[in-house]
């Protein structure tokens, strides 16, 4: 395996790390305001997200900066041509950082209801921006020749694009309920349950019109098609396993149902990482948008020593805090 081939994969790695791990941050918050009766609630979900949510971020800026180190073609063309839904993301991120730390500064309920509206906010755009930039790199949007995004905003809104952010919207939501179920105890316990029972069948059938339409008319490749039956098996496993009221085995499945999409759109998507819906010379691939050899041999090097450490801390912050919570009045 070449170095651009490897850090292709490795760049989809950290994107499936991120989106199943910040999935259910996004889940949680977008459920917070609304699932939440009252304020011991809305601390109790905040709660289980409390220590891990700024962790999971690192999975984002660790996998930007490989792709600005490693396709610095790519990079360029996606957070230029992308520039406004990057925008919203990086603010709505900035937004709800804020809002979580500042949210228990004051005992004053508009003050927190302000804050758990930018919570709401910063998590339901993310969620949705981010399916809409996925969608629209699989499927390709318009380049010159020189690799020149050559569209305006309204590509980006065509109607592939638009499923996708609402599969990765609602599959969010799922998954932060099934967390909510996952780490809490009593009557919140049961609500979220209920809630993922409700709304499951929702998101998994926004998920599997997305996989449906991405392998068999966006991207035909029969790997990436294996990768999406079974990520529609888990979706429709962790279904099965929350009514049975085993959150851990449903969580395991939005995860695993999270990942393996991803996995296939990296697949589908491989040997370009951004077609061209106009100009096939402006198609890039992993071979034109990589960067030269050398700096690719010392990304590996400092990936090979740095990226078991980031592991098993991020998994020892994940032990410590594995306790389920309840809600204290």
């Amino acid at each position: 395996m070449d170095l651009t081939t490897f850090w292709f994969g490795a760049i989809a790695f950290l994107f499936v790390g991120y989106f199943v791990l910040e999935g259910f941050d996004f889940g949680v918050g977008v459920l917070m305001r609304t699932f939440g009766r009252d304020d011991a609630e809305r601390r109790l979900l905040l709660g289980t997200i409390g220590p891990v949510w700024d962790g999971n971020e690192v999975w984002l800026i660790t996998g930007a900066g490989a792709m600005f180190a490693a396709f610095p073609h790519w990079y360029a063309t996606v957070f230029s041509g992308f520039y406004l839904p990057m925008l919203l993301i990086l603010l709505a991120l900035i937004v709800r950082g804020v809002a979580i730390e500042f949210r228990g500064k004051r005992a004053d309920r508009a003050w927190r209801g302000r804050w758990d509206l930018a919570i709401l906010v910063g998590s339901v755009l993310p969620a949705l921006l981010w399916g809409l930039v996925f969608a629209n790199i699989v499927r390709g949007v318009p380049l010159a020749a020189d690799h020149d995004y050559a569209g305006g905003l309204v590509d980006l809104l065509n109607p592939f694009a638009l499923l996708g952010a609402a599969a990765f919207g609602a599959v969010f939501v799922l998954h932060g309920a099934v967390f909510v179920a996952l780490k809490t105890t009593g009557e919140v316990r049961d609500r979220a349950n209920a809630l993922a029972a409700r709304f499951g069948p929702v998101a998994v059938a926004l998920l599997l019109g997305f996989l449906a339409w991405m392998l068999g008319d966006v991207r035909r490749d029969p790997v990436a098609v294996a990768l999406g039956i079974g990520a529609a098996v888990a979706a429709v496993a962790a279904l099965v396993a929350n009514r049975r009221r085993r959150e851990g085995w449903a969580f395991a499945g939005t995860a695993a149902a999270i990942g393996l999409t991803v996995i296939a759109l990296f697949t589908a998507l491989y040997p370009a990482v951004l077609p061209s819906t106009t100009d096939p010379a402006g198609t890039l691939t992993v071979a034109n948008a990589a960067a030269s050899p050398y700096p690719l041999k010392v990304m590996t090097v400092v990936a090979g020593v740095f990226l078991p450490l980031v592991l098993l801390y991020q998994g020892w912050t994940y032990w410590v805090f594995r306790r389920r919570l309840s809600v204290t009045r």
